[in-house]
């Protein structure tokens, strides 16, 4: 059922143009990230769905029965209100109706000690009534229903009591957010929902929203949530509005295809019309009258096709690929029972792990765990208290600092780059600054003067030219937009060398990592996959271990851990390794036998039989062969 839709919608603020003729509906229950560069008009279509806004053209339908429900960043609290109180606001009616049950309870008991009343029984219709529309609003279970959405986003028991006043502005949106999931509108409008949530907290909004009974409608620049809530796309683009029936993950893939189709239907066009214009080029040129004629009929035609635009990228996107200068051995960092104290406070203790090359590792555990205090113990700038580090042969580090500490920010763009990079003359260094988008005067900015982003593709670069063949990186996506973690997260899959991250930014962490390590006060647990394989197996335990019966792990048990795990990493090593080598020895009979197949085809093959017979003999040996291959590849796959 439709709830809501707009057909040729147009929006303007003075001359500027925001949306135009745009038209969609929204079926109820449906899922949906709305999508587009920022400036796009997302936020302005929320307004005029929400009634903040009017639009200058078109036809808005909404369903009578529609209630919608959108978080205002600045929605006004009651200051001294605690947040479990803010949140029971929500419920005010049941409030008063169990205030009025209370009375009525009362009122019956005088009533019943009276002999021969009247007004008993309808005192009585009166409670039945009403209890039954309590319980059917869930008047019994609202304050359960209100301490689970405020766990759910992360605030603890404790801080139910905590008075408005002291809150954060992040805490105050959450408390804002909690309210409105409890509201229950039919239509969600949620603006950058994750915003101040911790992931534990965004991956409980995740179950939430997936099961609720209305509709959803975000703005989103999480691709990890956005990929597990909705079902739909509206992308904003242009002053027009796109359908794409799938999560992001879909649209990403579908979005590229349609873009090479337009490209290549561009190019064959123009190959044509290039074709066209030489053969009247030629026509023309030859000066006889026929030849004219047909010139000027071809000249005709051509002017009546429809020319097919260059399709345009969203985005100018950032050159980035890494390389390494050197090739490292197999053992890329060795740490075994790593610990760091800051004073008497101890930040993390049995810490062992190891990385081997070509692993695309991905660090993660809670905010002050000591992520980041670990990058700096490896790379050498702070002490750590007991264990070791071993760095394998011929290892090179390469460091991403999400501060950006390591740049100088009083250089200008182009000596930061220069000064390191001596080897370079300047065009060369112009020319790499405008592949990660510095061009013109940009290059003579100040590094304090640049923007977030822009810092980020400074050490993006600084971190390409380094050639190290294993980088650290802490945060690498912050501040970079959708289009520069796309263009990042494909130069990390095709790099060579070997990769430890750290990242908040899940669809990232998915789809480039080969292997999770967990971080705790008390050790590293590993996960031999991405981030989706580490949720998977850590729902797993938490569903077959009884938290009352774990006990802590003995120094033997771990390294015994450790042992069958690298145990296990050699093999499957082994295996990869054997599994290519037949893959290369498959792809080799293959091109053999289509070779021998065309050789057969020939007429001084066929014609000599003895030749033919030579070929045909030659071909089923390898076709055998072939086959025994692949016995042994489905071995090594399944």
């Amino acid at each position: 059922m439709i709830v809501l839709s707009c057909n040729n919608l147009t929006k303007s603020f003075g001359i500027d143009t925001i949306l135009e003729n745009i038209s969609f509906s929204i079926n109820a229950g449906e899922k949906i990230g709305l999508i587009g560069v920022n400036g796009a008009g997302k936020t302005t279509l929320f307004r005029i769905l929400t009634g903040q806004y009017g639009y200058d053209q078109g036809e808005f339908f909404m369903s009578k029965t529609l209630t919608v429900g959108h978080l205002e960043q600045s929605a006004p609290l009651d200051p001294q209100h605690t947040i479990f109180q803010e949140a029971l606001e929500v419920f005010r009616n049941l409030i008063e109706m169990e205030a009025e049950l209370r009375q009525l309870e009362h009122q019956i008991a005088q009533q019943s000690q009276l002999p021969n009343n009247n007004s008993l029984n309808q005192l009585m219709d009166i409670y039945a009534r009403l209890s039954e529309e309590f319980q059917q609003k869930n008047g019994y279970g609202y304050r359960s229903e209100i301490r689970g959405v405020l766990k759910g986003l992360g605030f603890s028991e404790e801080e139910f009591e905590q008075p408005i006043f002291q809150l954060s502005g992040g805490q105050k949106t959450r408390v804002n957010l909690a309210k409105l999931l409890l509201t229950k509108p039919n239509l969600l409008l949620l603006d950058e929902p994750t915003n101040h949530l911790d992931i534990e907290a965004v991956e409980w909004l995740e179950a939430y929203l997936r099961t609720y009974a209305g509709t959803v409608l975000l703005i989103s620049h999480d691709r990890y949530f956005i990929d597990e809530v909705v079902d739909k796309i509206y992308e904003l683009e242009n002053k027009s509005l796109t359908v794409y029936h799938g999560n992001y993950s879909y649209y990403s893939e579908k979005k590229l295809q349609i873009y090479e189709q337009q490209l290549k239907e561009y190019v064959e066009q123009q190959k044509e019309i290039e074709k066209q214009e030489e053969i009247i080029r030629r026509f023309k040129q030859h000066g006889t009258e026929k030849l004219a004629k047909r010139a000027q009929s071809r000249e005709k035609r051509l002017s009546h096709v429809e020319r097919i635009d260059k399709p345009l990228l969203l985005y100018k996107k950032a050159k980035i690929r890494f390389e390494t200068r050197i090739s490292s051995g197999e053992d890329v960092l060795q740490v075994d029972n790593l610990s760091k104290s800051f004073e008497d406070a101890l930040l993390f203790q049995n810490v062992s792990f190891d990385i081997y090359k070509g692993e695309r590792v991905g660090l993660i555990g809670p905010n002050g765990i000591g992520k980041s205090t670990l990058f700096k113990i490896l790379l050498g700038r702070i002490p750590y208290n007991t264990g070791l580090i071993r760095l394998g042969h011929n290892v090179i580090l390469g460091y991403y600092d999400q501060e950006q500490s390591d740049l100088d920010h009083s250089a200008t763009v182009l000596d930061e780059i220069w000064k390191e990079n001596i080897h370079f003359n300047q065009t060369e260094v112009r020319t790499l600054l405008g592949s990660f988008l510095f061009s013109g005067d940009d290059v003579q900015k100040e590094v304090s003067s640049l923007s977030g982003g822009e810092k980020s593709r400074v050490a993006l670069l600084k971190l390409m030219l380094s050639k190290a063949n294993f980088l650290l990186m802490d945060e690498p996506t912050n501040h970079l937009d959708i289009a520069s973690k796309e263009v990042l997260e494909e130069a990390l899959l095709h790099y060579d060398g070997t990769l430890l991250l750290i990242s908040h930014d899940r669809y990232f962490l998915n789809r480039v990592t080969t292997k999770i390590l967990e971080l705790s006060n008390n050790g590293v647990q590993s996960y031999l996959g991405n981030y989706k394989y580490y949720q998977e197996k850590k729902k797993e335990l938490l569903e077959s271990v009884d938290p009352e019966t774990v006990i802590q792990k003995t120094k033997t048990q771990l390294k015994d851990e450790r042992r069958k795990e690298k145990e296990k990493q050699q093999e499957e090593r082994k295996i990869k390794k054997a599994r290519e080598s037949i893959e290369e020895q498959i792809t080799l009979l293959e091109e053999k036998i289509s070779d021998l197949e065309q050789q057969m085809c020939l007429e001084e093959v066929y014609a000599n039989p003895q030749l033919s017979k030579q070929i045909h003999e030659e071909s089923s040996t390898l076709k055998e062969q072939l086959e025994a291959l692949y016995v042994q590849w489905e071995e090594y796959i399944e």
